[in-house]
């Protein structure tokens, strides 16, 4: 099997440890925070999700750039020059326009390495739910699975990634246009638990409107519970923006209940921070339903 590096962006908020044990290359991505442009890493060497939450709930507003083709073909001329071709997956292309801007990238290099496999994949996912494909990449690069038959098993499964989470609000949702204005209203107006998940395009919705914390969390539950594919064989991520405690409890609740084979915590960070606020709680894992479908 030909040697390939498997690509991502920040925003798979992926733990750190995670992205060593695979192997991944995660590109870090630019926020701006009090006039301040920051880096976010998997390591959060520049700054932690924890002090980041801290500056929006002191009322603080950052603001995110996406990923340049000048910034992908960077990093994918590193490793096509290395001998190694380019798996990159690609944070939704209903949320951004990283995945154009990693095609232009890709064919402004296909002429210089003619040899080379860059092949770009519209995760048509979002935060964890990128980050759950970008490791199951990671798991089955290591058993063997080359490069073309890894891209067809994404491209099959990206429509069987079950995202749902909860934030405290629709704000930070609104503010950075990822809902209307009319849904960010409702929900702040009473006072609710929006659970929300990724629709065929690769875009948010609301799905549920919880009262109160625990039934939002019993939601997420009943989610993996009747719509997962096997749940006890599964390693599935529970993502939390500086919600450690929920997101502990979450993972106590899911290997108990047999929902579970391995859980892995991650940190929402900034890049994904920005848009949904402190408080967030997310489950995904893969689906026994094709999103094409609902």
């Amino acid at each position: 099997m030909r040697d390939y590096a498997i690509v991502a962006g920040a925003t798979c908020d992926l733990p750190d440890e995670v992205v060593q044990e695979l192997d991944l290359d995660i590109i870090p991505m630019e926020f701006n925070i009090d006039g301040t442009v920051y880096y976010h890493y998997p390591d959060e060497r520049e700054m932690s999700s924890r002090e980041f939450y801290q500056k929006l709930r002191d009322g603080k507003m950052p603001t995110t750039a996406q990923l340049t083709p000048f910034v992908f073909e960077e990093t994918f001329r590193k490793h096509l020059e290395a001998g190694r071709d380019v798996l990159a997956i690609i944070f939704s292309s209903g949320l951004s326009g990283s995945y154009n801007s990693a095609n232009v990238a890709a064919e402004t290099l296909q002429d210089e390495f003619p040899d080379r496999k860059i092949i770009c994949l519209d995760s048509l996912s979002a935060s964890i739910g990128e980050g759950l494909l970008v490791y199951h990449a990671g798991v089955k690069r290591r058993e063997g699975m080359d490069i073309d038959t890894l891209a067809q098993w994404l491209l099959e499964n990206r429509f069987h990634i079950g995202h749902w989470f909860t934030v405290e609000d629709l704000f930070h949702l609104n503010r950075g246009g990822r809902l209307s204005a009319v849904s960010a209203v409702v929900g702040t107006a009473l006072k609710i638990k929006p659970v929300l998940s990724v629709d065929a395009d690769g875009k948010l919705y609301v799905v549920a409107k919880a009262r109160g914390a625990k039934k939002a969390f019993s939601y997420l539950l009943e989610r993996i519970g009747q719509g997962g594919d096997q749940p006890s064989e599964q390693t599935v991520i529970v993502g939390h923006a500086d919600n450690p405690e929920m997101a502990e409890q979450l993972k106590a609740e899911l290997l108990s209940g047999n929902l579970a084979k391995k859980v892995i915590v991650a940190n929402i960070g900034p890049i994904i921070g920005t848009h949904v606020g402190p408080g967030m709680l997310a489950l995904v894992f893969l689906e026994k339903a094709d999103r094409r479908q609902n």
